[in-house]
C-alpha cells in the first residue's frame, strides 16, 4: 500500500504526563502558524498521511518510529539532564534513535536550557521557551499551584500530596483567597489530598491553558521545572518553588540557586511549621520568603537583559519549517 507523505504536514509529540515537555510542545507550535499538523496516532496507521517533517518533546519511542519511516526529527528535550548518586549532575546525552533504515531520516536534537545557566556537556540548547504573551492580566487573584510529578518516586509523591499538600493549598486560600493547583501526572493522588478543601481547583496539565492561568493569578508556586522558570521569567513574575521532588527536581533547583534568589519551602519542615493557618501568627521566615517572593527587579537582576534569551520557542519553530523545505 503506498503512503502518502504530506511535505507540508509536520507531527507534533510529547508526553503529556510531564509539564515541561506538555509546555515546551505548545509554546513552540504557537509558533508554527497554520501548517498542518499531525498527532502520533497518525504515524502509527498503515494508511495514514507520513509528515513532511516532525517535532517531538522527549518521546524517544516516538522519535524512533519516524526515524525508521525516513521522517526527519527535531528531538527537543525538556530536561536535559538527570542527577545519579554518585555525582551531582550527569548529563544526559542527546536522544539517539536506531540508525534510520530509510536514508533521508535525521534526526536534529536540542535541548530546553537557557543560555545564561551553565548547561550539561553535549547539550544544545534552545534558550527560554516563553509563552507567547509576556504579560499578566491587570486583574489578578489567586495562587497559582504548579505541581509536576512526573519523574517522582511514589513514596515521595505519596508523602509530599498527604502531609505538605493541603497545608499548603490553606494558606495559599488564606492569603490570596483561591488556590488553583494544576498537575501532570498522578492525579488520583492529589484529588485525594484536596478534595473538600474550600477555594480550591484542581485541574490536569494536559486539559488546560497553563500559561493562561498564570496570567490571571497573583503568586506562582511551581515544582522546580523549566516550564515554570521559563513562565515567570518571561512575564518578570515572582516565582517561588515547592519542595523539590524526585532527583531531577533537586539537580535544577540546586543550581538555580547559585545564581537567582528563588525561595524555596524546606522540604524537611513540618506543615505546622511552615505554613501557620492562624492569621494573626507570624511570618516564620521560610514562610516570608515563599509567600512574599522578592520584586521581579530583584529576583531577575542578576540575569540582566543581555544575557537572557526569550525567543527559544520561535527558533525551534524555524528550524522545524526549514525541516520541512529541505530535508535533512
Amino acid at each position: 500500500m503506498a503512503v502518502l507523505t504530506d511535505r507540508r504536514a509536520v507531527l507534533l509529540a510529547c508526553r503529556e504526563e510531564q509539564l515541561d515537555s506538555l509546555l515546551a510542545l505548545r509554546r513552540i507550535a504557537a509558533h508554527l502558524g497554520d501548517l498542518p499538523r499531525l498527532g502520533p496516532i497518525d504515524a502509527q496507521r498503515p494508511d495514514g498521511r507520513r509528515p513532511g517533517a516532525a517535532l517531538v518533546c522527549d518521546d524517544e519511542a516516538t522519535t524512533a518510529h519516524l526515524v525508521r519511516l525516513g521522517v526527519p526529527v527535531l528531538h527537543l528535550s525538556s530536561t536535559p539532564f538527570t542527577p545519579a548518586a554518585t555525582t551531582p549532575l550527569t548529563p544526559l546525552s542527546s536522544p539517539t534513535p536506531p540508525t534510520p533504515p530509510d536514508p533521508t531520516g535525521a534526526v536534529l536534537s536540542r535541548a530546553h536550557w537557557p543560555g545564561w545557566l551553565d548547561r550539561p556537556p553535549g547539550v544544545r540548547p534552545t534558550g527560554l521557551l516563553a509563552p507567547t504573551r509576556l504579560t499578566r492580566n491587570r486583574d489578578r487573584r489567586g495562587t497559582l499551584l504548579l505541581l509536576s510529578l512526573w519523574g517522582v518516586p511514589g513514596s515521595e509523591a505519596e508523602s509530599f500530596t498527604a502531609r505538605r499538600l493541603p497545608a499548603l493549598i490553606d494558606e495559599a486560600v488564606r492569603r490570596t483567597s483561591c488556590c488553583t493547583v494544576i498537575c501532570d501526572t498522578s492525579l488520583d493522588l492529589v484529588r485525594a489530598a484536596t478534595a473538600g478543601l474550600p477555594g480550591t481547583t484542581l485541574v490536569r496539565a494536559a486539559d488546560t491553558n497553563v500559561d493562561a492561568r498564570h496570567a490571571e493569578s497573583e503568586l506562582l508556586l511551581a515544582s522546580p521545572t523549566m516550564a515554570a522558570l521559563a513562565l515567570a521569567r518571561a512575564r518578570r513574575a515572582p516565582l517561588a518553588f515547592l519542595p523539590p521532588l524526585g532527583p531531577t527536581q533537586h539537580a535544577l533547583a540546586e543550581q538555580l540557586s547559585r545564581l537567582l534568589p528563588i525561595p524555596t519551602l524546606d522540604p524537611t519542615t513540618p506543615p505546622d511549621v511552615a505554613q501557620p493557618t492562624d492569621p494573626g501568627a507570624p511570618a516564620r521566615p521560610t514562610d516570608r520568603a515563599v509567600w512574599l517572593p522578592p520584586s521581579p527587579e530583584v529576583q531577575w537582576a542578576p540575569l540582566g537583559p543581555e544575557l537572557d534569551d526569550l525567543r527559544g520557542a520561535q527558533a525551534v519553530a524555524r528550524t522545524v519549517r526549514q525541516l520541512l523545505l529541505a530535508p535533512l
